[in-house]
């Protein structure tokens, strides 16, 4: 385990309000999304046209793309480049930010297929009876 994680001192009970605040609860929220690995990772090998993005992503529909988009947009890990055709043609791409994320995706992705029959396997039915309520 990395010594900044292991490492960092955290209240108990760790307040509902600093974990938000959190910017690792953040990023893994923007990434863990249905959508946002994927499409970094595709705009991660080369700047894609809208329609092209909508073509390779099965089963996302144009306004969850574009809401996706937008808000890897506003976060700073893609821009959008609007091209004056007629009609108007969109390409995105990542961000130097949207790069540097690449590397730290790419080793939680080498991590999870490394383990992924060991999670598998550990994975237990759960029994409604034995799980604590909220």
């Amino acid at each position: 385990m990395s010594a900044s994680l292991r490492d960092h001192r955290l209240p108990m009970p760790v307040p509902a309000g600093e974990y938000d605040r959190c910017p690792v609860t953040g990023v893994l929220r923007r990434v863990s999304d249905k959508w946002t690995l994927l499409l970094i990772t595709l705009l991660g090998r080369h700047p894609h046209r809208f329609n092209e993005l909508h073509r390779a992503v099965e089963g996302i529909s144009p306004r969850m793309l574009t809401r996706t988009l937008r808000a890897l947009e506003g976060d700073g890990l893609v821009e959008r480049e609007v091209f004056p055709t007629v009609p108007p043609s969109v390409e995105y791409r990542l961000t130097p930010l949207g790069v540097s994320l690449l590397g730290p995706l790419s080793a939680l992705a080498d991590w999870a297929v490394a383990h992924h029959a060991e999670i598998v396997a550990a994975r237990q039915p759960v029994d409604p009876v034995s799980v604590p309520e909220r």
